[in-house]
């Protein structure tokens, strides 16, 4: 399955992290688009020039582990609807252009069920999509956040997993390790 990462779930870090460590595990193919990706890097240069060139650095490692992710998103196929915010437009032609039916968006109000189902497409909450592939897959998943942590902890210091999914937006998530 493909499935579109929109700038708001690349950008934290620790949600990069799971997902990507999820698609590593073959739960998924990503895809992402130059804009995707410039609005990630924007996204940090907002916190100061040096977050910027860092999120330049992981986005270049990125496309290097992922070459196949890459989609066009300059299409026109999504013109003509009526999205909330036209400006996320592209994420919905990268989808199309990539074959991907899925959008993994924090920002669900920006793509409407009615505008994105008469396209093929759906879009679903990070957690909402990482609960899914732990259900299906919580060796994997499981193996996706113990890293994601454990980078965390090596980066910023000893913080405990339910708290750092918390942060993450990951509530549901959360509540499921807990469980197993």
């Amino acid at each position: 399955m493909k499935a579109v990462l929109d700038a708001c779930v690349l950008y934290p870090t620790v949600l990069r992290e799971i997902l990507i460590g999820a698609a590593e595990a073959g739960l998924f193919t990503p895809v992402w688009s130059p804009r995707i990706l410039a609005e990630w890097q924007h996204a940090a240069a907002r916190l100061g020039p040096d977050q910027a060139a860092v999120a330049g650095a992981e986005i270049a490692l990125l496309q290097l582990a992922h070459p196949q992710a890459g989609a066009a998103d300059e299409g026109t196929a999504a013109a003509g609807y009526d999205w909330p915010d036209p400006a996320d437009r592209h994420v919905a032609e990268a989808a199309l252009a990539a074959g991907a039916g899925l959008i993994v968006t924090a920002n669900l109000r920006d793509f409407p069920r009615a505008v994105l189902a008469s396209l093929g497409l759906a879009s679903i909450h990070p957690d909402e999509f990482l609960l899914d592939l732990y259900r299906r897959a919580p060796d994997a998943v499981g193996a996706s956040v113990t890293a994601a942590h454990r980078k965390a902890e090596r980066l910023g210091g000893a913080m405990p997993l339910q708290n750092l999914l918390a942060r993450a937006r990951l509530p549901r998530l959360s509540k499921a390790l807990r469980r197993s």
